[in-house]
């Protein structure tokens, strides 16, 4: 159903709508919160764990250097802590925190490849297209659609 759908774009884009602002950007919006945060109750060493393991293989794939290395690092651990306090706020509200967790996504995103080289977003970019299933401009060259005027 809806959640094993929630459970790959939980894990597959892990990015908080709370990224630390960076000299000249402007400051992201806070995440909309339906609860005081503090009566969240967020597990910060399986926060840190999941962030370091997400930098790890993106250093091991992409080859990052030292700097990007932090700052990617810092990226992945403000985004993991922003989905788990997504999940914790709207676990009532299935729509919203997918609205929410779609939201820190596309931040997320731009962040990185403000950090990566093009070479290095492009690959990323294609291996994380593979993990959710998107299909490739490849893969669309095959039968045409049945139905379709013009086609083949």
């Amino acid at each position: 159903m809806k959640a094993p759908l929630l459970i790959a774009l939980l894990t597959l884009t892990t990015a908080p709508a709370l990224l630390a602002q960076t000299a000249g950007r402007p400051k992201m919006p806070p995440p909309r919160t339906a609860a005081p945060a503090a009566a969240l109750q967020l597990d910060e060493n399986k926060i840190t764990e999941r962030a370091t393991a997400l930098t790890a293989n993106m250093q091991k794939a992409l080859g990052l250097n030292p700097q990007q290395m932090a700052k990617v690092g810092q990226i992945n651990l403000i985004s993991v802590r922003g989905v788990e306090t997504a999940r914790q706020t709207y676990r009532q509200n299935v729509r919203k925190m997918g609205g929410v967790i779609e939201d820190i996504g596309q931040a997320r995103m731009a962040q990185l490849k403000e950090v990566l080289s093009p070479a290095q977003f492009d690959k990323y970019q294609r291996k994380r297209e593979e993990k959710m299933g998107v299909p490739s401009s490849q893969g669309n060259q095959g039968n045409p659609v049945p139905g379709m005027p013009g086609q083949e």
